[in-house]
């Protein structure tokens, strides 16, 4: 059986996916503190909040398998609201399938189905099942059950109600007049009217059409309607009015609570652009108020008193009115795709503007000059702005790694926790994409690997839960995130023997410890006795370090025995546009990471001088600085003038000297991705367009100083070249 949806993949749409996605990960978040214990008050609250938010954001575009099962949710959440239901350990858990199911749903509205899959529908039914016998809640049938629902109706009928038939304590009575652009802006006023039929019972409508113009000036773009509506529910106020949130700037409307003062009525005809009597006819259409009642609030306004609805007029009372007011919007949604484009075009601004300052530098004109220097400085200013755009906290993409690790957990019956520091660490939006899956691979690798089971714990001395710990934080111009537990490490021994027996390495070789846990990033490899649904085919790591490799970022490991298992990983700060360094060799100009450069230091040749082929060192303040020459390493033909430099660079807690001819000064480098011809070359990032329009390569500093130091050139200090240094200015 399959239900037929209908929708339109429109901004609109696109807005509630995006929503969706975030309110549930804040369900998620908060029902897994639940579960452990410390489910207060406003907890509860915030998931109710949530849930509601997504019921109503669906019933608006007619989802109505997901308003059914949400709105079960929402009411058992609204009896932990109550006090009626704690939200712990088996009721948490049971609602976190809940949600889930719900991003499923989310899903396949998301790819595009028009149907919900009869499968999809049965596992719903089959959680809401138990989700009644975990809370106790007493759920409708079919309708709330999600097993059948009715497509969305296209029309409303229009009814009046007399009112000696209705219960008054449940009647709210609700005006909304609609801005003429709310379609344009890609919500439909019935989709807001329709959804209040989840709150409760629409005893009557009247349509104003009181604002359509003439058939010559009609547009078809425009909304023209207003209603007035007579309304049963037992929701609150802040509850019907949530019903009407993502238009409360695009109308006007008022909710009057039942037995709300004529003084109420008479003062809401009067804020309508209609009539005042017309207003009355209105609200006599559709119910709210009977003949007599209309004449006597009339009467009432016309002596200044205020009179509840259906009271006698002798009886005086006074209520104030609730204003309500529209929420102060400070920020807005932007789409991703219009933001990169935003950062390709500023790059192409700096481009242009290096150009500019470059034509001004030729044309020797004071003025020019002046004028390029004050195009240049805007030209950063605007390029540090929108590169802000694009930072986001990691702690996004850390939040969702503690339903990773309760789960795992679950499977592989350990008891396991997460500690996680540095989550306002910002970087690009994309590099938070990119790491997710790298992330993932390393906590449930952790898990599964490196934290032992409740007893072997106990017989070393160990608490029986384990710890999983992720932090990351800025350190030289990168963001490093670290994932490390306190589980066995990783066996160095069987890592030698399964490399040696894939002939990665040969028997007896000796390696450095590094040299050893690297070999764990190899296609294929795993240690790993038997293959289970989390690890064992060597896959992960592999996926690990290819995909961190392609944000231009580095993985280290470091591991002890006995004490736990660290992987470091070092990421730019964005893939877009850095401050540089620019250098040259011979005719090839390269752009160094400004973040990097410590020092720039002149290179004179004389006495022993340096260390031959391919890269010697240098002393200096008093240590041993290993040197890359890019001459000999792109094997530039050109030889070397007179006088060459080395710009001091530091990664990772290493430094190199890099050899170079010429300093060329500071610039904006806009970073251009090299084609897959040439993705296989080591120590390049990237590529930049220079102001005169050449292209400089962007050199990989984290590559290049990880490649000097694996060649493991080590140096005695009688053996250190005598090598003047002096120290000049960039």
């Amino acid at each position: 059986m399959t239900m037929r949806m209908t929708m339109s993949r429109d901004p609109a749409l696109e807005t509630f996916l995006a929503e969706c996605a975030e309110l549930l990960g804040v369900m998620e978040g908060v029902l897994l503190q639940c579960e452990q214990g410390s489910s207060g008050e406003e907890a509860v609250n915030e998931l109710f909040r949530a849930a509601h938010t997504v019921k109503g954001s669906a019933g608006l575009f007619g989802l109505d398998s997901i308003v059914a099962f949400t709105h079960v949710v929402e009411s058992v959440l609204d009896r932990a609201r109550a006090g009626r239901l704690p939200i712990s350990g088996g009721a948490a858990a049971i609602l976190l399938e809940c949600t889930d199911h719900i991003g499923q749903l989310v899903a396949s509205v998301a790819a595009g189905e028009e149907t919900v899959a009869a499968a999809l529908l049965e596992s719903g039914s089959l959680v809401l099942e138990r989700l009644v016998r975990e809370t106790g809640y007493a759920a409708p049938s079919k309708a709330t059950m999600g097993v059948s629902t009715a497509a969305p109706q296209t029309k409303i009928d229009i009814q009046t109600i007399d009112a000696g038939q209705r219960g008054a304590s449940a009647r709210w009575h609700i005006s909304v007049r609609f801005r003429d652009y709310v379609l344009k802006n890609g919500m439909d006023p019935l989709s807001f009217v329709r959804y209040l039929t989840t709150l409760g019972a629409l005893t009557g409508i009247a349509i104003v059409d009181d604002a359509l113009p003439a058939i010559a000036q009609f547009d078809a773009e425009c909304a023209y309607l207003g209603f007035e509506i007579a309304f049963e529910s037992e929701a609150d106020q802040g509850r019907i009015e949530a019903a009407f949130e993502f238009v409360r700037d695009d109308c006007t409307l008022s909710v009057l609570p039942p037995r709300s003062p004529l003084g109420e009525f008479n003062a809401l005809v009067h804020e309508r652009p209609e009539s005042v009597t017309r207003m009355m006819e209105l609200l006599v259409q559709c119910g709210t108020l009977t003949p007599q009642e209309v004449d006597e609030c009339l009467a009432l306004a016309a002596i200044g008193v205020d009179q509840p609805v259906g009271a006698p007029i002798h009886e005086e009372t006074s209520r104030p009115a609730k204003e309500v007011k529209s929420p102060d919007h400070r920020s807005i949604r932007v789409d991703g795709d219009k933001l990169d484009r935003l950062i390709d075009w500023i790059g192409e601004f700096i481009i242009a503007g290096a150009a500019t300052c470059s034509i001004a530098r030729e044309a020797g004109l004071p003025a020019l000059q002046e004028s390029a220097l004050e195009l240049a400085r805007i030209v950063g200013e605007i390029r540090d702005q929108a590169l802000k755009l694009r930072m986001v906290q990691i702690g996004s993409a850390f939040s969702r790694f503690q339903r990773v690790v309760r789960d795992v957990a679950h499977e592989t019956g350990k008891s396991i926790g997460l500690e996680v520091s540095g989550a306002e660490t910002e970087l690009d939006r994309t590099l938070v994409e990119g790491i997710a899956d790298p992330l993932t691979h390393l906590v449930r690798n952790a898990i599964d690997h490196g934290i032992e089971s409740p007893e072997v714990r106990r017989s070393r001395g160990k608490p029986a839960a384990g710890v999983v710990r992720l932090n990351a934080y800025h350190d030289a111009g990168s963001v490093v995130i670290e994932v490390s537990d306190d589980g066995g490490g990783l066996k160095r021994e069987r890592i030698l023997q399964k490399a040696a027996e894939r002939g990665l390495i040969s028997p007896g070789q000796g390696l450095t410890d590094d040299q050893v846990y690297v070999l764990i990033f190899e296609p294929g490899f795993s240690t790993a006795e038997q293959v289970t649904n989390l690890s064992g085919r060597g896959v992960g790591m592999d996926v690990v370090k290819r995909n961190i490799t392609a944000l231009r970022g580095t993985v280290e490991v470091h591991s002890e025995a006995g004490i736990g298992t660290r992987v470091r990983i070092r990421l730019p700060l964005t893939l877009a546009i850095i401050d540089g360094f620019q250098v040259a060799v011979g005719p090839s100009q390269f752009v160094i990471p400004l973040d990097l450069v410590e020092e720039c230091v002149e290179l004179q040749q004389g006495g022993a001088g340096v260390v031959d082929e391919p890269a010697g060192h240098i002393a200096l303040h008093g240590s041993v600085l290993p040197l890359i020459r890019l001459r000999d390493m792109f094997e530039i033909q050109q030889s070397a003038g007179r006088r060459q430099s080395v710009v001091v660079v530091r990664s990772a807690g290493r430094r190199v000297g890099i050899v170079v001819d010429e300093l060329l000064g500071e610039l904006q480098a806009v970073i251009k991705p090299l084609s897959k011809l040439f993705s296989q070359l080591q120590g390049i990032g990237g590529s930049t367009i220079l102001g005169t329009g050449r292209v400089a390569l962007i050199l990989d500093i984290p590559g290049l100083v990880e490649r000097r130091h694996a060649m493991g050139h080590r140096h005695d200090e009688a053996q250190r070249p005598r090598v003047r240094v002096a120290s000049v200015s960039p």
